[in-house]
């Protein structure tokens, strides 16, 4: 999704109140990543079993996976609470010790985004995490003393969307790592009739069909496209969700039948008809469509590349025949022949 359009629709009290609504509370209720699940539940049981923490869990994969939801459900499941934090928040090591001595027996410490932790409290995270203690520096200067100071065990999930940022000391003391990949259409299907359910909302399948198939295989936008259907049903339907209002609701929000938005289909634009198909690098490409870098390669480009509509050379950027396809062009009988990486 563009990112003006995850903004514009996940800024308000109102829609973080609702995104928490439709999170499952356990394991059974969530829908997707099978296997995830049953090696998850495997661990967690193992540790019930043994009345002790369960070991350390990394959980990686894109955004709106359900990450933080299954962060949620490993604290309920074993009955502990849970503390959430974020890496970007964690810049000194004293902001990392303070978290840490304040943790109860058994309790879960979640670390969003823990790739993003600074370099100093990285260090004390290893100490913490297989010692379960750290050391405090009390002073400065010559006069700077070390006091350790005992942990209570405690199971810490950490989040990330780049596990290849995380070194290698850190990934290897998590006992669990969940790789989690993006759904099925049959999977998204179901999750948008349970958010339909949840929110009091009358869907049929043919609808929860649809917005499935445009959600780029991630529940969070299903259940984003799903609110944003219902609104235009409300306004335009007297609210009743049927396949005209979600198909009307969709394009209003330039969501098209393969899931690309608008900035998807500038970037694909600006590759054929400016650069006639690539190869082109990043920062000029991102110029074209009046973009930074950065939102070119994290926003969009991951799903087009996964899709097939663009593939990365050793010189840049190019469009596949599939881009050409979906922009209703001929596809140049060279367009296969430009070597990948």
């Amino acid at each position: 999704m563009s990112e003006d359009f995850i903004t514009s629709v996940s800024s308000t009290p109102a829609e973080r109140a609702a995104e928490a609504a439709l999170r499952p509370a356990s394991l059974t209720e969530f829908v997707g990543q099978s296997r995830v699940k049953q090696q998850l539940g495997l661990v967690l049981d193992a540790a019930k079993a043994r009345s002790a923490s369960s070991e350390h869990i990394l959980l990686a994969g894109p955004p709106g996976l359900g990450k933080t939801t299954l962060a949620m459900i490993i604290a309920s499941e074993v009955g502990a609470p849970l503390r959430i934090t974020s890496g970007p928040t964690i810049q000194h090591a004293g902001d990392l010790a303070s978290i840490l001595s304040s943790l109860i027996p058994g309790e879960v410490l979640f670390i969003d985004e823990i790739h993003r932790v600074s370099r100093s409290a990285e260090e004390m995270l290893y100490m913490a995490m297989e010692d379960f203690r750290v050391d405090v520096m009390i002073g400065k200067g010559a006069g700077a003393t070390s006091i350790p100071l005992e942990l209570p065990s405690f199971t810490l999930v950490g989040a990330t969307t780049r596990a290849g940022m995380l070194p290698a000391p850190l990934r290897d003391r998590f006992g669990f790592t969940a790789q989690l990949d993006y759904y099925e259409p049959s999977e998204l299907q179901a999750i948008v009739s349970r958010s339909a359910l949840r929110l009091d909302i009358e869907i049929d399948i043919d609808s929860a069909h649809e917005i499935a198939g445009r959600s780029r295989g991630t529940p969070r936008i299903a259940n984003r496209l799903l609110r944003r259907s219902r609104d235009y049903a409300q306004v335009h339907n007297k609210g009743i969700l049927d396949m005209t209002s979600t198909k009307a609701a969709l394009e209003l929000y330039e969501i098209d039948e393969r899931g690309l938005d608008r900035l998807d289909r500038a970037v694909l634009t600006a590759l054929i008809d400016k650069f006639n198909g690539g190869p082109v690098g990043l920062s000029t490409l991102a110029l074209a469509v009046a973009e930074e870098p950065e939102t070119v390669d994290t926003v969009c480009e991951p799903y087009l590349v996964r899709e097939g509509y663009m593939s990365r050379t050793q010189r840049g950027r190019i469009a596949t025949g599939m881009a050409w396809v979906a922009l209703g062009r001929e596809v140049p009988s060279w367009s296969a022949q430009l070597p990948l990486d």
